[in-house]
């Protein structure tokens, strides 16, 4: 691991330092910021990476200065970036230890992490205690914020209410004389939200529609031939699934040949992943999503070309959503960073970082975030689905809708399940 170069007491977050202008002085030492993510195992490959990918790119384009359109300044506020990674593999136990160590020993300034929910139900608390600016940039779960307050910790995506109250709605819209679905569902936070979330919606928008039944394998365990077969046998006019990553993709080329996919045609929630890497196994009529405007989903803006553009120059292939998550994290702890500055006009504190980072608005390569659920510290957007048609042998997304936030994002300080059963109210 790279050695301490410098607190981030005295370098960055200690008492104010005369500036020129709004930059830091050019001998300015690095901001440090610990990134944890897959690096190794069956999530690394389709997750993990690309997310790292992303951190990479951004990095370098940031420090370079007058390169990414709407953030042109160098690094944040003038900052150079140093990042220190850390591999997420291991389980929720093994990256809190992580976690520590980042903050404790190596020293970062700040934290952007982590993939999965669980980890994330993990690790939040700990940031808590360890006093450390912490920015979550794509575990789902939502009771980060529905279960606690936080003051160091925020959430730059959507939550796994947004994403499967969209489902929901998509699939009432596509099929509104529904009668019998299933759904697979990992056995943990992120899988028995997703399921929950899904299920309780279309009781609300489409009653007369019953559960078949909903299979919840172990998280990683790769063979799901048993669950398969259970999913066939339910005779389900449509499936649910929120598989993700590696079991995402083995679950699609073991269940690809024995016809589910065309028999029951599946939403996927984090499917976009799977869109290059095993697109050709997809069926007509499956559904893609990519929680949130990333990925194939995303506006066309400036800043959108140039991230699509710098990543295929450099890994030659799109990014998938885990590296919009990746990028949206960094842009919005630089947006909270620079406006911190600006208020200041000297170095500002970590408080001045979160007071900033609280309620804030800011462009990412997904379109506009808004910090506004959790206190300020969780992000809505728009949360879209498209379904596969396949032209020429290659997925092409077709009946693409985009949920706003009002319809599927809680008020503020409601828990999601009791906003869904309520009928979707709002204060």
């Amino acid at each position: 691991m790279i050695r301490l170069a410098a607190s981030f007491l005295s370098m960055v977050f200690g008492a104010c330092i005369a500036l020129p202008g709004s930059a830091f002085a050019q001998e300015a030492k690095p901001l440090r910021i610990g990134v944890i993510t897959f690096l190794s195992g069956p999530a690394a490959g389709p997750f993990g990476v690309p997310a790292k990918n992303a951190a990479d790119v951004l990095a370098e384009a940031l420090n370079k200065g007058g390169v990414v359109p709407g953030y042109e300044q160098k690094g944040f506020g003038g900052q150079p970036l140093e990042l220190v990674f850390v591999d997420e593999a291991g389980g929720p136990s093994k990256v809190v230890t992580e976690y520590r160590n980042l903050v404790s020993r190596q020293n970062v300034d700040m934290v952007i992490g982590v993939i999965s929910s669980g980890d994330c139900l993990a690790v939040a608390p700990v940031a808590e205690e360890m006093k450390k600016l912490t920015v979550l940039f794509d575990c789902s779960t939502n009771r980060i914020f529905e279960e606690a307050s936080y003051k160091y910790v925020f959430r730059t995506t959507t939550m796994a209410t947004q994403e499967n109250v969209a489902a929901a709605r998509y699939i009432a819209d596509a099929f509104p004389d529904l009668r019998k679905f299933s759904g697979i569902n990992p056995n943990y936070a992120w899988g028995q939200d997703a399921w929950a979330d899904f299920t309780e919606t279309l009781k609300q928008l489409r009653p007369q529609a019953e559960v078949a039944t909903n299979v919840t394998p172990k998280l990683g365990a790769g063979q799901y031939n048993t669950e398969i077969s259970a999913l066939l046998a339910s005779n389900a006019e449509m499936m649910q699934n929120s598989l993700w990553g590696g079991d995402l993709e083995a679950y699609i080329l073991q269940a690809a040949p024995r016809g589910l996919l065309r028999k029951s045609p599946n939403i996927i929630i984090c499917g976009d992943t799977i869109l290059e890497r095993l697109g050709s196994q997809l069926s007509d009529g499956t559904i893609i999503g990519a929680r949130g405007p990333n990925g194939p989903f995303a506006p066309a803006t400036k800043l959108n070309q140039w991230f699509v553009r710098a990543y295929r120059d450099q890994f030659k292939m799109n990014p998938v959503y885990a590296s919009y998550h990746m990028a949206t994290a960094f842009f919005g702890a630089k947006a909270a960073y620079e406006k911190a500055l600006k208020t200041r006009k000297a170095a500002p504190t970590q408080d001045d970082v979160i007071a900033a980072f609280e309620y804030l608005k800011f462009e990412s390569v997904a379109g506009i975030v808004d910090m506004s659920l959790g206190k300020g510290h969780q992000a809505v957007q728009h949360v879209p689905y498209g379904t596969i048609r396949m032209v020429g042998g290659k997925p092409t997304l077709t009946n693409v809708k985009y949920y706003p936030p009002e319809q599927i994002s809680p008020p503020d300080g409601m828990k999601s399940i009791d906003w869904i059963r309520g009928g979707f109210k709002r204060k």
